[in-house]
């Protein structure tokens, strides 16, 4: 088994000098095993690779897990961003660099995405960071249907050639077979199969709720997603949800991994078993299953329906959510609303050499397109959290302590956090915050 530290989300909520909550180190962990590109096959080829799978990972793999299990201690970001953690193997993620610069794959996406895209790269600019970007305008709101698939196809060869991409969010679906839109087949294709967003209270933002800290890992390459829907007879569709036991035990994983390594305490499951009791059924038990290798953890599961009561009224009882697709995209927006709305909440999601970093909380905004009242907060959060990614955490630290200075003195705020500036106006106060700061 090969494990992978990620420490792009290290302190991107608050930079080093601020204030306790400061304290959390995040690390993306990434559960890469070879034969998981062969095991969703195993059944339909009649094949068992599981001894062999075995025969190659169970000593990695027990050393690996039993060094996670032993250490609880804080680890410090950034000494090895998204390295090798806790095996010997060779590293797979080498981002493509040129000339001192790193080459990343920049999808604005629709609505506002152009908007909030322009000030990351404003304010990357300012702080002269090292990045040089290579821009694809995937679209199907303003382009015909074959040039959005050949921008389709370009987008997916430049993300896996750089392995690095920033990413707005892309509203009107691509007809492509066996895929509904293109974020789900970008992540299918990719295999970029964790999404992580974190929900956390903003230092001077008040909301109903305090105290809120919790972690939404959602698997992205299955269940409701899938996209294997068809219509049998008029009036009558047919939707199949996938959920297999390989790719529900690698997101278990991966949540379990990424609780230990930035010091959570609780990993709760989301599901409806209750009612589906096959394929939720299925998810449950192996999260189960997993959870029995991880005795310093404090393990419960959750029904969808009852979690989003909870979330609303005592999120504070979170720590660490894992969950199939469609429930990640219904938590991940209520989580949001707990914090401030879709504009501040940044996200990322991982695979197993490729990682695209998004707004957290998937709204595209066509209603305010090009009225200058996006919150780029979110994008640029997540623009942090591609540097602290690549090891540049001066840079990401000076953005991110910007933004969130800007925020705490409240003189400058957009229509969503009940303020009256200008999507230009907020990026301008982060550039003279950076400015001041020197």
């Amino acid at each position: 088994m090969r494990m992978l530290a990620y420490s792009g989300l290290a302190r991107h909520f608050w930079p080093s000098d601020s204030t306790e909550t400061v304290r959390r180190k995040f690390k993306f962990p990434s559960v890469a095993l070879y034969f998981d590109c062969l095991r969703p096959h195993n059944l339909a080829l009649d094949i068992n690779l599981i001894p062999l799978f075995e025969m190659f990972t169970s000593n990695i793999a027990r050393s690996s897990q039993k060094l996670l299990r032993s250490s609880r201690q804080i680890l410090e970001p950034s000494t090895q961003p998204f390295r090798t953690f806790a095996t010997a193997q060779t590293d797979i993620f080498r981002p493509t660099k040129y000339g001192g610069k790193y080459t990343v794959t920049l999808i604005p996406g629709d609505g506002i995405g152009a908007e909030i895209v322009d000030s990351v790269k404003t304010i990357f600019k300012a702080d002269n960071v090292p990045v040089e970007w290579e821009q694809i305008d995937v679209t199907g709101v303003e382009t015909g249907e074959k040039l959005s698939e050949d921008l389709f196809r370009e987008s997916i060869t430049s993300l896996k050639r750089n392995k690095l991409g920033l990413k707005g969010i892309l509203h009107t679906p691509i007809k492509r077979s066996g895929h509904q839109s293109f974020n789900v087949a970008m992540r299918q294709e990719l295999d970029i199969y964790a999404s992580t967003v974190l929900i956390k209270n903003i230092p001077g933002y008040k909301t109903r709720h305090e105290n809120v800290d919790l972690c939404i890992i959602r698997e992205n390459t299955e269940g409701e997603y899938s996209g294997l829907e068809h219509q049998s007879v008029s009036g009558v569709v047919e939707s199949l949800k996938i959920i297999t036991r390989a790719k529900s035990e690698r997101i278990a994983r991966f949540a379990f991994a990424f609780a230990l390594a930035n010091n959570r305490k609780k990993v709760t499951c989301i599901h409806k078993a209750n009612i589906m009791k096959l394929a939720d059924g299925l998810f449950r038990n192996t999260f189960n299953a997993v959870a029995k290798e991880y005795p310093t953890l404090e393990v419960n599961d959750m029904i969808v329906d009852n979690a989003s009561m909870q979330c609303v009224s005592r999120p504070q009882q979170f720590d660490v959510m894992v969950m199939p697709n469609l429930y990640g995209g219904i938590l991940s927006n209520v989580g949001a609303a707990l914090v401030g709305g879709p504009g501040v909440v940044p996200g990322c999601n991982m695979g197993r050499d490729v990682a695209v970093f998004e707004p957290g909380c998937r709204h595209v905004g066509l209603d305010i397109k090009g009225k200058d009242q996006a919150n780029p907060t979110a994008m640029v959060l997540s623009g942090s959290m591609l540097l602290r990614h690549l090891g540049l955490d001066g840079h990401a630290n000076r953005i991110s302590k910007a933004v969130y200075d800007v925020i705490a003195d409240g003189k400058v705020r957009t229509k969503d956090m009940g303020g009256i500036n200008s999507t230009n106006q907020f990026t301008r106060a982060i550039l003279e915050k950076m400015e001041a700061a020197g």
